[in-house]
């Protein structure tokens, strides 16, 4: 198998350019099987690489031809396979499948169905490449390609004017993180003489002592592009924008790709985080206070896919808060049930939508729970795993994440209370999305049925994410064991017992005692709180003030500075020139022989005359 492991991250891609070419003659039922075949074929490659793996937990990497040699630059297209990446790649191919089988159905009727599925198959296996690489310059391209797959997928309606501006912001805002990405992989290049990452990490090791200011820098840097590209704050602000693409982009970009490469990103290259402490603190920090700002954000919205949009920010700052805490195992478990339960939730969400006539606000849905049950199950299941409430996949792997910041020796109470608190505020607002979606007022009645390949995607989904907590991960022999004690009866009881304290606050507010909703909960524009949350915390317009108008405004003022005048003067003479010569092409043969003749002897006089002056000079 390991012969073949290049075919994983080739097949998507082969599709993609097949379906690019042949978009216009190739008829829906062939798109949809060669766009969702191609991940499909990925996914069992993966799944037989995996059983293989688990028999013989032996890593290896597979190089196929040295990609570029510069210097001391030596980067090859190979592929590292070991227990972090088998994770990764079986979350990419398998959830991806199962959201490509739900796109065939949800995107039928749309006029550029084969384009959508050439984007899509484009993405996972840009995503593939990124974290199959064994060099970070290879990491770097498919870190690139999810970048320009997302700018293309959550602009994928083009036609709206608010879609392109959202795929703008994506790709802008990421670009931010990439570049300090970026100049991080120059600093240890230029420390360390290699881009692979095995070597890397050892010669980090043997290099700088814990604390050393390179290390730090290049790791900041570093978290800088994990940053961007996983949406947490301040590079945060394009997530809830994206929602602009097809609801199936949206569960790619939230469950198994684009938000989970940061999260990767450090956990692959732990060893050289654990060299820089301060680092590591400023990722627990970023991940517990980018958790907290979204969730309640997300408290007080009323589009459905903006709601979830900022649950996913909440949720990848619990991983940045694991991992700053060096629970390395308890990240990338958290990053596979959040793929489960996530991806379960925004197809749910767009099962809805595709019901209700396209309607996104959930104070005009209502009484769902009888109308679509396949549906209500996923979001009640897919809610409570979110919530992280007992024997959910999200239970096991969230309590994992608290109580390893609890044990944290300075900070680590402070951390843990962050992040109860913002598990509090997941169990109100996924029930309140529940409550009011499922069991409000009936608003509008659904116009049809979800058919077979909408409603299996959300039953496998609903079935991992239930059992996705029970799963062992095989990432013993890549992170360090964790050496704590395990904490007090009373902080694991308390770490329990808050989300279901939170689901109880829910029902009483939204199914007990409904007409006593605080208006805040309903109508973000009541008070000057709510709409300062719902604006999500008025981020968008500080960097509005901060970078876009200033820079909007010089643009204006050097608009017509001199050297643009020099510019447009030689473009002016050429148009006067190509308008004078145009008058000479009359189609007359008599002029076309008269202007050869007079040029041969303007020529002939040239010849003669340049020799005699030269002779005489």
């Amino acid at each position: 198998m390991q012969d073949f492991v290049w075919l994983i991250p080739l097949m998507p891609l082969i599709s993609a350019i097949f379906l690019m070419v042949f978009s216009s003659k190739l008829p829906p039922t062939t798109v949809g099987f060669f766009g969702t075949g191609s991940v499909g074929m990925s996914a069992l490659l993966t799944c037989n690489l995996t059983w293989g793996y688990l028999k013989d937990p032996d890593l290896f990497t597979v190089s196929l031809w040295t990609w570029m040699k510069v210097g001391e630059l030596s980067a090859n297209v190979g592929f590292h396979i070991d227990g972090l990446t088998i994770v990764m790649m079986m979350i990419i191919t398998c959830v991806g499948f199962l959201i490509h089988l739900f796109s065939c159905e949800f995107m039928e009727h749309d006029k550029s169905y084969a384009r959508y599925f050439a984007y899509l198959n484009m993405f996972v296996s840009a995503m593939l490449i990124l974290v199959m690489s064994d060099n970070l310059l290879l990491l770097y391209l498919g870190w690139e390609g999810v970048g320009v797959c997302s700018y293309l997928l959550v602009g994928f309606w083009y036609q709206h004017s608010s879609n392109g501006r959202a795929a703008r912001k994506a790709f802008i805002v990421t670009r931010i993180g990439d570049t300090a990405m970026m100049l991080g992989l120059l600093i240890l290049f230029t420390e360390l003489g290699t881009l692979d990452i095995q070597s890397l990490v050892s010669s980090a090791q043997v290099r700088w002592q814990t604390g050393d200011f390179m290390p730090t820098l290049a790791c900041l840097l570093l978290l800088a592009g994990a940053a961007g590209k996983s949406a947490q704050f301040p590079l945060h602000t394009w997530l809830p924008d994206a929602m602009a693409g097809p609801t199936p982009v949206s569960a790619l970009i939230h469950a198994a790709t684009m938000v989970t490469a940061g999260v990767y990103l450090i956990a692959r290259m732990h060893s050289l985080f654990i060299i820089s402490p301060h680092a590591m603190m400023v990722i627990a920090v970023m991940g517990v206070g980018t958790a907290l700002m979204a969730a309640f954000s997300a408290l007080v919205q009323t589009d459905i896919k903006r709601i979830l949009a900022y649950s996913t920010i909440s949720q990848i700052g619990y991983m940045f808060l694991a991992l700053g805490v060096g629970a390395w195992t308890a990240a990338v478990f958290h990053l596979m049930t959040h793929a489960f339960f996530k991806a379960l939730l925004f197809l749910g969400s767009g099962a809805i939508i595709h019901c209700l006539h396209h309607e996104h606000d959930i104070f005009k849905m209502g009484g769902l729970w009888k109308r679509m049950p396949i549906t209500f199950a996923s979001f009640l299941i897919g809610s409570s795993a979110l919530a992280a409430l007992p024997f959910t996949s999200g239970f096991f792997s969230k309590d994992l994440i608290l109580l390893s910041a609890y044990q944290l020796e300075e900070f680590g109470p402070i951390l843990w209370a962050g992040g109860l608190l913002g598990a509090l505020v997941t169990a109100l607002y996924s029930f309140r999305l529940v409550f009011v979606v499922f069991f409000g007022r009936i608003q509008t009645l659904p116009n049809k049925e979800n058919g077979w390949r909408i409603g299996l995607p959300l039953t496998i989904l609903c079935v991992l994410s239930l059992v996705g907590g029970y799963f062992t991960l095989p990432l013993s022999n890549l992170f360090p064991m964790e050496t704590n004690s395990h904490p007090a009866t009373w902080v694991e009881v308390v770490s329990i017992a808050t989300p279901l304290f939170g689901l109880l606050v829910a029902y009483i507010l939204f199914i007990k005692i409904p007409s006593r909703i605080p208006k805040s909960l309903t109508s973000p524009q009541e008070n000057t709180i709510s709409r300062f949350l719902f604006s999500g915390w008025k981020l968008d317009e500080f960097y509005d003030r901060l970078l876009v108008s200033p820079y909007v405004r010089s643009t204006s003022i050097l608009l017509d500075e001199p050297l643009d005048k020099l510019y447009n003067t030689i473009v002016l003479v050429n148009q006067k020139l190509h308008k004078w010569l145009s008058f000479s092409q009359s189609g007359r043969m008599r002029w076309y022989m008269v202007s050869v003749a007079i040029g041969f002897i303007i020529l002939l006089g040239i010849a003669i005359a340049i020799p005699r002056g030269l002779s005489e000079w």
